[in-house]
C-alpha cells in the first residue's frame, strides 16, 4: 500500500471517529436536556396533569362500561348483563387502563365482586367520600401520592346515575326481577351491592398513575 492511500485511509478513519464522537455527544446532550426539562416540572404541574388524566380515564371507562352494558341488556336482558359483569367488567377496565399505562379499579364497601374491596391506600379515601355523603358535602376528585411518591392515586366518587342501574343494584323486593336476583345470588354469594336508590354513592374510581407517565404527558 503506497503512502498516499495510507494517508487517505487515515483521514477517513479520523472523520468516522469524529462523526461517532459527534453522535455520542449529541445523544448525551439530548439526554441531559430531557433530564433538565424533567427537573423543571414542578409538583403542582404534575398534580394538575394527574387530575386531567384521571378525569379522562374515568370518563372513558364509564362510557365504555355503560355502552357495553346497554348493548348486552338489549341483546340478553338484565340477567345477561349480570353475567357479563362477572366475566368481562374487570378485563374491560384493564384494557382501558392499558391505553394510559394506568391501573383502574372500581372499589366499594358495598361490593358485589370481592375483588372490588378497597385496599389500604383506598380505604381512607373511600371513607371520606362516604362521610361527605352522610353530611351533605360535595365530593371532589382527589389525588394522593403513594409508593414513595412515585405513583399518583386519583379517586372520584361513583354514584348511581340512573334507574337503569337499579335493575341490578336497587331494592330486591321492587327493583330487581326474580331471575336477575337469582343470577346475582348465584354468581356473587357475598353480594352487598343491592338496596341502592338513584344518586346513591356506589363506590369510587381508583386510578393509579405512575409519576413518570404523568410527566411524559406534560
Amino acid at each position: 500500500m503506497n503512502k498516499k492511500i495510507q494517508i487517505i485511509l487515515l483521514a477517513i478513519a479520523l472523520l468516522t471517529a469524529c462523526d461517532d464522537n459527534r453522535r455520542i455527544n449529541r445523544e448525551d446532550y439530548e439526554s441531559g436536556r430531557r433530564d433538565r426539562e424533567v427537573r423543571k416540572v414542578n409538583e403542582a404541574e404534575v398534580t394538575q396533569k394527574a387530575f386531567e388524566m384521571g378525569d379522562e380515564i374515568s370518563t372513558a371507562a364509564q362510557q365504555e362500561l355503560m355502552a357495553t352494558l346497554t348493548k348486552v341488556i338489549e341483546e340478553s336482558g338484565v340477567a345477561g348483563a349480570v353475567e357479563f359483569c362477572n366475566l368481562e367488567a374487570l378485563p374491560l377496565l384493564e384494557s382501558v387502563g392499558q391505553k394510559y399505562n394506568a391501573k383502574i379499579r372500581r372499589v366499594s364497601n358495598r361490593y358485589r365482586n370481592p375483588n372490588d374491596r378497597p385496599d389500604q391506600d383506598e380505604e381512607m379515601l373511600l371513607s371520606a367520600y362516604e362521610y361527605n355523603v352522610d353530611n351533605d358535602i360535595k365530593s371532589e376528585p382527589n389525588i394522593q401520592k403513594i409508593e414513595n411518591d412515585q405513583v399518583l392515586l386519583y379517586t372520584k366518587a361513583i354514584t348511581i346515575p340512573s334507574q337503569l342501574c337499579l335493575n341490578c343494584h336497587g331494592d330486591p323486593e321492587s327493583d330487581i326481577a326474580p331471575d336477575v336476583l337469582a343470577k346475582i345470588n348465584q354468581l356473587y354469594p357475598q353480594d352487598k351491592a343491592t338496596g341502592h336508590t338513584e344518586g346513591d354513592l356506589r363506590g369510587m374510581w381508583s386510578i393509579r398513575l405512575p409519576k413518570k407517565e404523568v410527566i411524559k404527558n406534560l
